[in-house]
């Protein structure tokens, strides 16, 4: 992908996870399903790793990988920070784990279905 191509896909990435309602959360992989990139995951953590250098806020927090498991805490300003936004959404938390992922997860491709 060229670097316009990557930009365009990052501001598509943002405008989803911004959609993902409070107290919900959902996965690289399912953000790329809904973009029509299946194979794309790691791209999507890519934009994740970069959406602190937006103007208007991504809760990138609520993006995690397809097992719940919060792969991308070591990219915010502390390693506990992405699990204490999880936890005040009332999200539980356990050895880097969200707990009932299942009841929590929000899937793009069903929820933003036209």
């Amino acid at each position: 992908m060229s670097n316009i191509q990557t930009n365009d896909f990052f501001d598509q990435v943002y405008q989803v996870v911004r959609l993902i309602p409070k107290g919900r959360v959902t996965s690289y992989g399912a953000i790329a399903n809904y973009l029509g990139a299946k194979k794309s995951s790691r791209l999507v953590g890519y934009a994740m790793n970069a959406a602190h250098t937006q103007k208007k806020t991504v809760p990138a927090h609520r993006v995690v990988n397809r097992n719940g498991e919060l792969t991308g805490k070591h990219h915010f300003k502390t390693p506990f920070e992405m699990q204490e936004l999880l936890e005040k959404e009332k999200i539980e938390i356990k050895n880097d784990r969200i707990v009932d992922f299942k009841k929590y997860f929000w899937n793009p491709t069903v929820e933003l279905a036209l």
